[in-house]
């Protein structure tokens, strides 16, 4: 009895894995599709998937695209069906036909990405979010060999710690507060690129000796008490992400890259969701919004926003209705924090906002 209990258990476990990971068509997927200049295999695959995150298994195993990061704009794609019901895509071959005409050009395109990581790549390089805890372990300026603040490279500075001679640093100067609304709570502060420079001699923090670092760029004027952080100049983000189904506590989007009202697709947003919540590079998540309240007034419904206060105060038989919440976009956690992270918006149906909330798909 035990073992076909096990046994039973073990078959639900593996079925509701596979479930988790079977690929689901979406309803308005076409027998094929050209491929459009700006297309990314995300686009792609949301044409023909439920769950575009899931786009590597629409690519599997097919002799037609062994790598699909070599499709480029113009190439028809098929959708196929395996011998076990699976779906996957073909390119179709072209026809090859002999001309007398020279071929000027193989290729005057580039091939389809994953996702547009020039959008991403100034925050991966140069952008950085520290909590108040870290910046007071950080080195900083002290003073420089002129006296006062510096706005052009060629200077030289003091560091209040024993940099390592021969490396390069990154400059940075504390900027905004990043406040959770949901608590309050402030979780980290962001911190932006000011200059670069290169150790020219090693200090001795014992004998209160600073190190001096040469100035080799400076975005705007350096003042003293700017961090200093080793600058990794090989710092590369990643071809392809590993997307996943996030399965993080609900959240909601704290701010975007452009201060703008509303933001959309490839636009960068924060959440109030990082490391302590169990969020990762690659996970997946739903945007969502909930719909306006609506009120019975003597007029009929109107939304609460529509009707004056004083409305609101005396209409003891107003019926607040519950209204629902609804699936706007879906974003991309490219970054991740203690308590934030960084997102690329995949989709949208219409503008995001600030405090839109953030949910496993």
């Amino acid at each position: 009895m035990l073992i076909r209990m096990f046994l039973l258990i073990v078959g639900l476990v593996i079925s509701v894995t596979l479930l988790a990971d079977e690929l689901t068509l979406n309803p308005k997927a076409p027998k094929s599709y050209i491929v459009q200049k700006g297309d990314t295999l995300w686009d792609i695959s949301g044409v023909f998937l439920k769950q575009p995150w899931l786009w590597p298994k629409l690519w599997r195993i097919n002799p037609n695209i062994n790598n699909p990061h070599l499709i480029y704009p113009g190439d028809e794609l098929r959708l196929f069906f395996d011998d076990n019901g699976l779906p996957m895509l073909v390119k179709d071959k072209p026809e090859l036909k002999w001309s007398p005409k020279i071929r000027q050009q193989l290729k005057d395109q580039y091939p389809v990405s994953t996702l547009p990581l020039h959008v991403i790549a100034p925050f991966i390089r140069y952008d950085q979010v520290k909590t108040a805890q870290e910046l007071d372990l950080l080195p900083y300026i002290i003073g420089n060999d002129e006296g006062y603040n510096s706005s052009l490279g060629g200077f030289k500075v003091y560091v209040n710690s024993d940099l390592i001679v021969g490396q390069s640093y990154a400059l940075y100067h504390k900027a905004s507060a990043i406040v959770d609304p949901e608590t309050a709570e402030t979780v980290s502060y962001n911190v932006k690129l000011v200059g670069t420079g290169k150790a020219i001699r090693r200090g001795d923090v014992n004998k209160k000796q600073p190190s001096t670092l040469y100035l080799e760029g400076v975005i705007q004027e350096l003042h003293s008490g700017a961090y200093v952080v080793p600058l990794n100049e090989e710092q590369q983000y990643p071809s392809t992400f590993t997307m996943r189904a996030g399965n993080s506590a609900p959240g909601i989007i704290i701010s975007s890259a452009t201060n703008l009202r509303g933001f959309a697709k490839y636009d960068v947003v924060m959440i109030n969701r990082g490391n302590a919540q169990n969020v990762q590079v690659g996970d997946v998540l739903t945007v969502t919004r909930q719909s306006p309240r609506v009120v019975e007034t003597d007029e009929g419904p109107k939304k609460i926003s529509d009707i004056s206060r004083w409305n609101r105060l005396i209409g003891s038989n107003n019926a607040d209705y519950d209204m629902p919440t609804e699936a706007i976009g879906q974003i991309m956690i490219f970054r991740v924090y203690e308590k934030v992270s960084m997102a690329l918006i995949l989709s949208s149906e219409k503008p995001l906002r600030v405090l839109d909330g953030v949910t496993a798909p």
